[in-house]
């Protein structure tokens, strides 16, 4: 991961636009090509990003820019959309790049670990015909939950959760945004599974044609009065 602090403008051109003007932020450039850039504030939530796949090109500034104080400009490209994000750096005051290794992924608790089980064991509840390849399939970006087939034989990745939000829906297309790349899983379809799903994560999970399953832990542990439903 690259870490470099600098004064810099930052716009944003594609589907929207977008502009940022000059201030010291922190831009954050990770392994996966992806590029974050936040200020001092506003928590975790860049204030703007490129998510992967994405190129990214360093470049000298032209004749106009450099008189406008610039001394390098970057280029983040968006692969499938085409969409640029262009930071133009006037000053860096720190830049580092750190080996973080690989990431182990995000350790379940009792009640996470326990739902990945049972849904393994009652894989019917994602579908009439569905199998079970593997739990914890993974990644070059961590595991994922569970990887089924449906009674096509498609593949199917499950991210499980106790309570889903936003982020379970991003941390879902990432996986399926790499599952995708490879020619013998695709076409890789995202199932979020979960307890409770927030209502904008449902939103945005199905504009991203990834299914909801909002899982009853007391029915799958044989408790009656449970019911699971899919959406």
């Amino acid at each position: 991961m690259r870490l470099v602090i600098a004064r810099c403008s930052v716009d944003y051109a594609g589907r929207l636009s977008a502009h940022l003007p000059l201030a010291t932020r922190l831009l954050m450039l990770k392994a996966d090509g992806s590029l974050l850039v936040h200020s001092d504030g506003g928590s975790y939530k860049p204030l703007n990003w490129m998510s992967p796949p994405c190129s990214i090109e360093m470049s000298e500034p032209d004749e106009e820019q450099a008189v406008g104080g610039i001394t390098e400009v970057w280029t983040v490209t968006q692969k499938k959309t085409q969409d640029r994000l262009i930071v133009s750096i006037h000053e860096v005051i720190a830049d580092q790049t750190h080996d973080l290794g690989v990431d182990p992924g995000l350790v379940k608790d009792g009640v996470e670990a326990h739902l990945q089980q049972l849904l393994a064991e009652q894989i019917e509840l994602l579908g009439d015909g569905h199998t079970l390849v593997r739990r914890e399939y993974m990644t070059a970006i961590g595991p994922v939950d569970i990887l089924a087939r449906d009674d096509a034989g498609a593949s199917v990745a499950v991210e499980m959760k106790r309570n889903a939000n936003i982020d379970a829906v991003e941390q879902l297309t990432r996986y399926l945004e790499l599952m995708n790349r490879d020619p013998h899983l695709r076409p890789v379809q995202g199932v979020l599974a979960a307890q409770t799903v927030a209502p904008q994560a449902r939103t945005l999970a199905e504009d991203r044609g990834i299914r909801v399953l909002v899982l009853d832990y007391d029915a799958m542990r044989g408790i009656e009065g449970g019911h699971t439903r899919l959406f």
